[in-house]
């Protein structure tokens, strides 16, 4: 179990909160959560890319020029490899990439990562409507500066829920990314300098990922 500090909106210390999650050994902490980040990434290829051979390109059924006498090189086709215009020599064709992984590694995997950023965690006690009347992005710049965040950092912000106006206040900023507790994935942790959270919706991550 992890205590973690509690900040306001002004970014004070207003309390603690625990983290508790059950985390991979040592020893094989770094080939699990190697292997998730290596599926969520292969997950997301579209395998879509394809190329014809010479069978699939359209033209070549004449043969170009008689076999001999003509002082050139034997051609069957003009959409040889050889040729411009011709067919494609191993190219890539449409193939699925995705990687099995059970479940409960999956969880595994992403509770080890998200505990290895305890460091680089911060708690704010609520990001409400209050707080957002309407959107603006410089009090929420403002309020990252006072929470600890460098200008330049990489900046994960998981809410239990994303309301209109933060969202809106938040989304032209290039180094934050906003999603919610329970779309929490292995790359966008790792990725994150800081993660910022709120109290509920770190709560809402230990309930749905402690399984």
């Amino acid at each position: 179990m992890v205590n973690c500090v509690v900040k306001n909106w002004q970014g004070e210390d207003v309390g603690e909160t625990s983290l508790e999650m059950k985390v991979a050994k040592p020893e094989n902490a770094e080939h699990i959560v190697h292997r998730a980040l290596v599926r969520q990434a292969n997950n997301s290829r579209q395998g879509t890319a394809s190329t014809k051979t010479r069978a699939e390109v359209r033209g070549g059924g004449r043969k170009p020029w008689r076999q001999k006498g003509t002082g050139r090189a034997r051609a069957g086709s003009n959409r040889s490899p050889l040729w411009r215009g011709g067919g494609v020599v191993f190219g890539p064709k449409p193939k699925d990439y995705s990687v099995k992984m059970n479940r409960k590694e999956r969880r595994l995997a992403l509770r080890t990562a998200f505990t290895s950023k305890v460091d680089s965690l911060i708690v704010v006690d609520h990001l409400n409507e209050d707080l957002f009347p309407q959107p603006k992005t410089k009090e929420f710049v403002s309020a990252l500066s006072r929470w600890g965040v460098s200008s330049g950092e990489k900046v994960l912000l998981v809410l239990s829920e994303i309301t209109e106006n933060l969202y809106f206040s938040a989304r032209n900023i290039s180094t934050v990314k906003i999603i919610e507790a329970t779309s929490l994935n292995i790359y966008d942790v790792l990725l994150a300098d800081k993660i910022v959270t709120t109290s509920e919706a770190l709560a809402k991550i230990q309930e749905v990922y402690n399984d």
